[in-house]
């Protein structure tokens, strides 16, 4: 492709063309079943909230009942307990099913809309040897679009209950975690809220390590999705001309089919390997915090419940919501995968439809 069409069909560009494509399902006929379900989502997402923080909130009480060997108390909680995961898992499920439909819909709407500029713009995208996009027209509607609809509305339902989990649980670690008395270790007078400082910098740091570690990632996936669609075509391409042979009882394909689709091949192993060392140096950052996290907030807690200033059930609650503020602003380590996968099929998305809006296309926008 000409370097102009290498700059109009620019990352940033791209991005915001799939957005201004893709929004449509928001408006018009579909725009009340997008909605409502989003509201549906928003709705399960707050009460599971509600739900995580009393379930925070049973956290302290039973272990308090425990130290206290209260069995009356005990077996109250455990009777709580079994109401809260209940209502827990009914907003799960609630949950699921109001995002895989908002996910299927807007699908379906997408896909319809590219199949229609495809066949309205077929000639102008007849594959040719100059222009190889036009080989990856099927991949990108068929795949890339599924990825591209699938994606958002999980990150929509991950961000909204970080932030509510943030808000709850920062108030829940200010006021029960206390503060710390630093005098103890020559280290100066007592620091109130110790344990959201805490969280806030381990989460800084781990999101700081993972975009280091994956920083590269959106593009290795990009070059990976572009190897793969290349194969496909290449395999089509071998079928095709095995089909015609076979029709015509002539000869076996040219070999220099076969060796197209081993070097598309060659391509495609090279590209995941590259993918496997970003997620390997990915996933060193995330399970070693889904390891970590929870024992820094028990240890944290240590100096205040030795000296008899917090009691088992606080520690334990405090400990909770460490790793639930810390989640929720790691939030981003947890998705930075998933983003970067969906950010590579958007923006294949948005340059198929740029293509078909190019100067020298016959156009029909979506």
């Amino acid at each position: 492709m000409a370097d102009t069409d290498a700059a109009a069909f620019g990352s940033h560009g791209s991005m915001r063309r799939f957005w201004q494509s893709a929004r449509g399902f928001w408006r018009g006929d579909t725009s009340w079943y997008a909605w409502g379900l989003i509201g549906l989502l928003v709705i399960c997402v707050s009460l599971q909230t509600v739900v995580q923080y009393q379930l925070n909130l049973w956290n302290r009480d039973f272990f308090n009942a425990l130290e206290r060997r209260d069995s009356s108390e005990i077996w109250l909680q455990t009777r709580t307990l079994l109401v809260l995961a209940t209502t827990s898992i009914v907003l799960a499920v609630v949950a699921v099913w109001g995002r895989m439909s908002f996910q299927r819909r807007w699908r379906h709407w997408l896909t319809s809309r590219l199949v229609a500029i495809w066949i309205a713009n077929r000639k102008s995208w007849a594959p040719d040897a100059k222009d190889g996009e036009a080989q990856l027209v099927e991949y990108r509607i068929a795949e890339d679009a599924r990825i591209a609809t699938d994606a958002p509305i999980d990150f929509m339902v991950g961000l909204l209950g970080s932030m509510l989990a943030a808000t709850t649980f920062v108030v829940v670690l200010w006021n029960v975690g206390g503060s710390v008395d630093l005098s103890r270790f020559g280290l100066g007078q007592a620091v109130p809220g110790y344990l959201v400082y805490a969280a806030v910098g381990y989460s800084a740091l781990t999101t700081v390590a993972m975009m280091k570690m994956g920083g590269n990632m959106t593009s290795v996936i990009a070059q990976k999705s572009q190897a793969e669609s290349e194969l496909k075509f290449a395999l089509a391409d071998l079928r095709e001309h095995f089909h015609q042979r076979v029709v015509t009882d002539a000869a076996l394909p040219d070999p220099a089919l076969r060796t197209a689709v081993e070097t598309r091949l060659g391509e495609v192993v090279t590209q995941w390997r590259q993918l496997c060392g970003q997620h390997m140096r990915t996933t060193l950052i995330s399970h070693g915090n889904s390891i970590l996290a929870p024992l820094i907030g028990l240890i944290l807690c240590v100096p205040n419940y030795i000296h008899g200033t917090m009691l088992l059930g606080e520690m334990t609650q405090s400990a909770a919501a460490f790793v639930a503020v810390q989640g929720a602003f790691n939030w981003l380590v947890d998705n930075f995968p998933r983003i970067a996968d969906w950010a590579s099929s958007a923006r294949r998305v948005g340059t198929l439809v740029l293509g078909f809006g190019r100067p020298d296309k016959k156009c029909s926008p979506l």
